[in-house]
């Protein structure tokens, strides 16, 4: 296969002739997920050159410092949505020179598609080749589809690092808008509904970028006991829900949220006996590929392969070995409700906070400071056969208790959260009042340091709370995090 097709090639241009198209006040739109597949030439030539300012940014999940750090740091950049994981990007948004709407995975392109957001003046997308069929994406898919149909111009980066053998492991596939959307008939994470490229118009491609940059790699935390007893506890739930009849001996595909607990709990899986299980996810990281490996995953789909530096090379260099059983998605499909709800799927994430009810907060910092975004953790808590948040129970060397009264932020109610599981134990939440969420997440999953301020909180809260169904003291529950903002740290809460 060749890079570029015969008949694109005269117009292939320089990342600098390429950004000179762009204008001040235009929309663009860009691929990429999880660090994987976004453009950077372009994005850097426009940041150096800083002839166009005043930009909106669409970007279905987070991307590398060369799209969000550089055009944030030259002050081209007046909103963005959605996900976002760049720290000078995310400064930005938190110090208001930058709007910001965060918005789930699946709604991201299905909004696109309605034209609900302003009009895309340019795509810029990268690939692994350019055909005459269409575009042949990287180890990622994201929106990309969703900002291509919808885009006035295209603007494509060919990455020549990228692997031909990469070609195949794409299922593009167009829903279309309700109501006449079409059902998705995945019956199994390994299904192919699509096509192997993206369609795109010869004469929507405005230009075509030759790079050769690699994707900035993953990072993610090392392996601790603490994690590795998260991991433990939740292997040992689902061994529980199986011996009891409510799971299958295969547990149902999986979904792993981006993250060092994720990870951990996946490596889990191994040490628990697992064999031939299958991931519907919207991130294969490296503990599910070590898993392929072994035997442990037979099938995984995901909208993107993100990996550590390291185990990206391994990955590319023994690609024939892993292409029929790994499927890349668009994010509007590995996160679509339909198909998450029919498989069964497992969902495991990782909060930031949550409180003694089983509300969570996945996404802010004391309430007002955004960290990263939803993602997708919202798309298959509300669907997931079983929801699952997992995390330490402390933060920042014990001075936060990761379970407090009330969350700071709701991003997952009490109704879809199932089960809460820390390196203390497990609090399985489903078909328990409030009050009974409330003690089980206190004794089995706070951390010991913590545990007397939240019994001391609860026991007032059933004293002086109105309604006795869901007790609390406004005031008191509060002054949990006024107190870290005042004194960096939560203990003598309450005192």
């Amino acid at each position: 296969m060749e890079r570029v097709a015969a008949i694109y090639r005269e117009k292939i241009l320089s990342p600098q002739q390429a950004a000179e198209k762009i204008r001040s006040g235009m929309t663009l739109a860009m691929s990429g997920f999880t660090l994987v597949g976004y453009p950077k030439a372009v994005p850097l030539a426009l940041a150096e050159s800083g002839h166009a300012d005043d930009l909106t940014i669409c970007v279905g999940a987070s991307v590398g410092d060369e799209l969000d750090g550089a055009l944030t740091r030259a002050g081209l950049v007046r909103r963005r949505f959605a996900y976002q994981s760049n720290r000078d990007m995310r400064a930005a948004i938190n110090a208001g020179t930058v709007g910001y709407s965060d918005m789930h995975i699946s709604h991201f392109p299905r909004q696109i598609a309605e034209g609900v957001g302003p009009k895309i003046d340019f795509a810029i997308v990268e690939c692994s080749a350019v055909t005459e069929d269409g575009l042949i994406p990287t180890a990622s898919v994201g929106c990309m589809d969703a900002i291509v149909r919808a885009a006035d111009k295209v603007i494509v980066e060919v990455n020549e690092t990228l692997p031909l053998d990469l070609f195949g492991m794409h299922d593009i596939f167009e829903i279309g808008l309700p109501p006449r959307a079409r059902p998705l008939n995945i019956l199994s994470p390994a299904d192919r509904i699509g096509t192997p490229f993206l369609p795109c118009p010869p004469e929507k491609i405005a230009a075509i970028v030759l790079t050769d940059r690699p994707d900035q790699p993953a990072s993610f935390k090392p392996l601790t006991p603490v994690t590795a007893r998260i991991g433990q506890n939740v292997v040992s739930f689902l061994k529980g829900e199986v011996a009891a009849g409510r799971l299958p001996e295969g547990l149902g595909p999986i979904q792993s949220g981006v993250g060092s607990v994720g990870n951990a709990v996946l490596q889990a899986l191994n040490e628990g006996g697992f064999r031939g299980l299958e991931m519907y996810t919207e991130v294969m990281q490296d503990a599910a590929l070590g898993l392929m490996d072994r035997g442990v995953f037979a099938r995984v789909s995901a909208s993107a392969v993100s990996l550590e530096e390291a185990t990206r090379r391994r990955f590319y260099e023994n690609l024939p070995d892993y292409h029929d059983r790994i499927v890349i998605r668009p994010q509007e499909i590995s996160n679509h409700p339909e198909v998450i709800r029919r498989l069964g799927v497992i969902a495991l994430n990782t909060p930031i906070e949550l409180d003694i009810y089983g509300n969570v907060n996945s996404t802010h910092i004391m309430g007002s400071s955004v960290m990263n975004g939803i993602g997708g953790s919202g798309d298959f808590t509300r669907n997931a056969r079983l929801s699952i948040f997992a995390t330490e129970s402390v933060a920042k060397g014990g001075a936060i208790s990761c379970i407090v009264p009330m969350v700071s932020h709701v991003d997952h109610t009490e109704h879809d959260v199932h089960v809460i599981v820390t390196e203390q134990g497990v609090a399985d939440l489903r078909w328990k009042t409030p009050r009974e969420r409330a003690e089980l997440l206190i004794e089995n999953c706070a951390h010991p340091d913590y545990r007397p301020l939240l019994r001391e909180y609860f026991e007032h809260a059933q004293k002086v709370s109105r309604g006795q169904h869901t007790p609390h003291d406004l005031t008191q529950a509060l002054s949990w995090h006024q107190r870290f903002l005042e004194t960096g740290s939560m203990k003598g809460c309450g005192e």
